[in-house]
């Protein structure tokens, strides 16, 4: 006798299970629901990964405020990373949007302040501006871990595929992100110089290191002295602590003082690279360099516009990494580069007995 009698009912399950699974995966949205779980299995992974990140800044945090004097320092950082939010001016309405703009972040900023001055016993000015931004960082992290947490679980609750697989898609960038962050922490508390200070640190090295004439407007500092018979007028924030001032009203009141006798205006600043371009690369254009939420760049550009004065910008291109990290050889060579850059445009581009003002752009903290 043959087998067929035996393997027959077996080929018949064998066929029954395979329409059962053609019938669920073509008629059926099992696939994407199999799929939309491997996707929030990943983001969980990662958002794991973010959560120890905050944790670590948090705990670096601690360390640092206990060293500076803040009694407490847990329910400090408690108290500013959920309450401190911004929100952003009416946009549909443009008229006067950069004055509301303005009043806004210097009302946020001044808050704060107050808030840290509150916590410290006492301590120098620098060192309030340091704890404000190891505060400012401790908060960015946990609004990334937020706004993850909030679309994983928004497309979980809508069984949103495309959502998920979105986010799974910015998950790498985002991670990055939270880490040039978190690392950050450490430069902020001890006072080295990071790669955002390229702008102060050329305009430092232009006036070789001198102490700055005055004060201009607060948290900024005003510079003088003389390159090549040209008379050069360098802004940069105060240091050494985490600051970066307010380069362009500086500017703006610089140049009224001044009457409008500026022969050229050079931005010095860090820029973000683009993955295809070379860290510590330095180049030269035309515009105001400088990344702030709009204010102080409007400024600059008005400044130069009304009295028709050259703007110029010198930029060091580098990572995210780099610019919320200390400084690294790299890109010291090229703040060098930057900084003879500089002294070349002075030169070439006014005549002897001619005005320039620098406008060193960035965080100074470590560059006094």
């Amino acid at each position: 006798m043959d087998g067929s009698g035996e393997t027959a009912p077996y080929l018949l399950y064998l066929l029954l299970i395979n329409l059962v699974m053609i019938f669920l995966f073509w008629f059926t949205d099992l696939p994407q629901r199999i799929q939309l779980q491997r996707f929030a299995s990943f983001v969980r992974g990662k958002l794991y990964v973010l959560e120890e990140m905050e944790a670590g800044a948090r705990r670096k945090a601690v360390a640092y405020l206990g060293t500076v004097g803040v009694r407490e320092p847990s329910k400090v950082i408690e108290g500013f990373v959920d309450n401190f939010f911004f929100i952003w001016p009416v946009g549909i309405e443009p008229t006067d949007i950069i004055r509301r703009l303005r009043h806004l972040i210097r009302t946020r900023e001044s808050s704060v302040r107050d808030y840290v001055k509150r916590v410290l016993d006492s301590a120098e000015r620098s060192v309030q501006y340091s704890v404000e931004t190891v505060l400012e960082v401790v908060s960015v992290l946990r609004l990334l871990n937020k706004l993850v947490r909030h679309y994983l679980e928004l497309g979980l609750k809508y069984n949103n595929l495309i959502l998920l697989q979105y986010l799974v898609f910015q998950m790498p960038e985002i991670v990055e992100m939270a880490r040039a962050y978190a690392n950050s922490v450490d430069a902020f508390a001890s006072g080295v110089p990071i790669g955002d200070g390229v702008g102060p640190l050329v305009a430092k090295m232009l006036v070789e290191w001198r102490e700055p004439q005055r004060e201009i407007v607060e948290g900024t500092d005003l510079y003088e002295v003389e390159v090549g018979g040209r008379r050069v007028y360098a802004i940069k924030a105060s240091g050494p602590g985490s600051n970066v001032g307010w380069p362009g009203e500086a500017l703006e009141k610089l140049v009224g003082e001044l009457g409008g006798a500026v022969d050229r205006i050079i931005t010095v600043d860090a820029a973000l690279k683009l993955e295809s371009e070379e860290s510590g690369e330095v180049v030269y254009g035309t515009g105001a360099a400088i990344g702030d939420l709009g204010p102080e760049k409007i400024a600059i550009e008005r400044i130069a516009e009304s009295y028709s004065i050259p703007l110029d910008a010198i930029l060091v291109k580098m990572s995210e990494a780099e610019a919320l990290g200390p400084f690294t050889k790299k890109i010291y060579e090229s703040v060098v580069k930057a900084y003879e850059m500089v002294r070349r445009t002075i030169v070439e581009k006014v005549k002897e007995g001619g005005t320039v003002v620098i406008v060193g752009v960035g965080n100074t903290v470590g560059i006094r």
